[in-house]
């Protein structure tokens, strides 16, 4: 079949089964804008680049299929950057797709011609400079296998313009790409999960640890198959929000730098850790000796860079997760531990936080929100800062994909366009994006694509008049020298939205909040609510930067 190098690329596309794509137009990419005009593939066009990678991003998150964007060369491709290196912080599936310089043009300083394969390096699991139209759809196969095997991530396909014109013949291929699995697992692993099994068995305060890649794997259901069987209580990191439903009763909550005492309490006395798919990021571990000393460390992952590199593993069990922690099932003894049970009870009584005051908070909110929504199977998308912790600690997330957020590069501005993405890989549920009034000044404008795709998503700004995380730093630990973190001049956030034919409401107290979500959740279309809280509401609790799981910094 004779076809262009850019309707290739769109046949490779649906071969994939990719339905959508974001991306901006540029000149190095109009073939390829071309060959989409009229076919089977919904492009979405966003208003930034940056916000096709988060919509990208987001849309991987909420389906778990891989997303893909699409940027000319130049700026349009930098301006994808943000974008690729959060996806590669949390391990999400995105294939960016750029336009370049004729090939032979490059490395002349042709008009936008950038070395983006070398700039991207670093922040991609794998990236390719097409030069040959006959190697194009073979690269293609290549880039989207990377991205969704073993250890997911983002790929990117740096494609001449010319290679994107010449015609040649396309030769069909199998939906299904025919590649060596890209999954190792240890070469003990039968050894070692038994290994694992016996000290979950004699294990008095065990802890399972459930992170991001617990979601990735599709592992949920496997986790709580085990946790209810052996009595183990559950503590999330941020990205594994969602692994164990915040109602199950084996729930503790969030772990971490701002995670729950009750959670952190657990961790910090356990005597075995089972780790799913957490890389023990400093934010969840804070001082890394102290977290492991007398401790078993049970690591499972199905990156072998991972095990050792943060903590070391008593047992390291390299491999596909269900099928790790199907083994352990098995073969452990299980157990009732109400000893540990209880203790775990009463620090979950005595550390019980709640709002006081008059004053309209970020934990009322949150509440509010279970309320309302807590049944409907939403999913949140939160932006990054102080409003991200208090959703990650408040809001009940009862499914895996249901709470999506930046969390190893801690994008601002992440929130809106992923927002976007997940809406669109997932219409039969109801986004709701969290976000702070500094992040939304930053990617705010894709309000334009919310309206012009006519996405019912629910933003709700939490305003504070501040950059929230940045001031509570500067509070906590220089002297209350706020340094460029205060935001004094009023931004009307309605009257922003209105400016994309988008509905607002402005709240000042939990009735009007608890009014505004209700109406909203009834609108078929898009809503904006301001949430107007006190600069002064900071997150708590907060662990000593590099301190132990049980110090605090004292926030007020």
């Amino acid at each position: 079949m004779h076809m262009t190098g850019a309707q290739a690329i769109v046949k490779c596309l649906v071969r994939e089964g990719v339905d959508t794509v974001f991306g901006y137009p540029g000149g190095t990419i109009l073939p390829l804008y071309d060959a989409l005009y009229g076919s089977p593939v919904r492009h979405v066009l966003t208003v930034h680049e940056q916000g096709a990678a988060h919509a990208a991003d987001g849309y991987a998150r909420a389906s778990g299929r891989a997303g893909v964007c699409i940027a000319t060369s130049g700026p349009g491709a930098t301006n994808l950057v943000t974008g690729l290196a959060a996806a590669f912080m949390d391990s999400i599936p995105v294939v960016a797709i750029t336009g370049q310089v004729q090939t032979s043009l490059i490395g002349r300083d042709a008009f936008q011609e950038i070395d983006i394969t070398g700039i991207t390096m670093p922040i991609t699991k794998h990236n390719f400079l097409v030069k040959d139209s006959g190697k194009l759809i073979e690269t293609l196969r290549r880039a989207f296998a990377i991205a969704r095997s073993g250890r997911p991530g983002p790929v990117l396909v740096d494609i001449p313009r010319d290679i994107q014109s010449n015609t040649y013949d396309f030769i069909e291929f199998d939906s299904e790409y025919q590649r060596q699995t890209l999954v190792r697992q240890s070469p003990d692993l039968p050894e070692l999960i038994a290994k694992a099994a016996a000290a979950v068995s004699a294990a008095e305060r065990p802890v399972i640890i459930a992170g991001g890649g617990c979601i990735s794997a599709n592992a949920a259901g496997t986790l709580a198959q085990f946790a209810e069987q052996c009595r183990l209580p559950v503590v999330t990191t941020l990205m594994g929000i969602g692994a164990l439903p915040g109602t199950h009763p084996n729930h503790l909550g969030l772990t971490g730098l701002h995670g729950l005492k009750s959670a952190n309490q657990a961790v910090h006395e356990a005597d075995v850790l089972i780790v799913t798919g957490s890389r023990f990021n400093d934010r969840v571990t804070g001082d890394r000796a102290s977290y492991a000393a007398g401790k078993t460390i049970i690591h499972i992952d199905i990156d072998p860079a991972e095990v050792h590199k943060n903590v070391d593993a008593t047992v390291p069990l390299v491999g596909e997760m269900n099928a790790i922690l199907t083994g352990i099932c098995q073969a452990v003894k299980p157990a009732e531990r109400p000893a540990w049970w209880e203790t775990i009870r009463k620090w979950q009584a005595m550390y019980r936080e709640t709002a006081a005051g008059a004053a309209f908070t970020a934990e009322e909110i949150m509440g509010e929100l279970n309320r309302q929504l807590g049944d409907k199977g939403v999913i949140y998308v939160t932006d990054v800062g102080q409003h991200q912790m208090w959703a990650a600690q408040k809001l009940s997330v009862n499914s895996p994909r249901g709470f999506l957020t930046s969390g190893g590069l801690g994008a601002m501005g992440f929130g809106l366009p992923a927002a976007v993405g997940a809406q669109l890989a997932r219409p039969d549920k109801r986004v709701v994006h969290i976000v702070g009034d500094g992040a939304l000044k930053m990617t705010g404008c894709e309000l334009y694509t919310v309206t012009a795709e006519g996405l019912p998503i629910i933003s709700i700004v939490i305003n504070n008049h501040s950059l929230g995380m940045v001031r509570q730093l500067q509070h906590c630990f220089y002297e209350q020298r706020y340094s460029a973190s205060l935001l004094p001049t009023p931004m009307d956030f309605s009257a922003f939205a209105a400016a994309f034919g988008i509905p607002a409401a402005v709240t000042n107290c939990r009735e009007e909040f608890s009014q505004a979500v209700a109406a909203a959740w009834e609108r078929p279309g898009p809503s904006l609510i301001v949430a107007n809280i006190a600069t002064d509401d900071l997150v708590t609790p907060m662990i000593a930067p590099g301190g132990t799981m049980d110090a605090y910094v004292e926030v007020k």
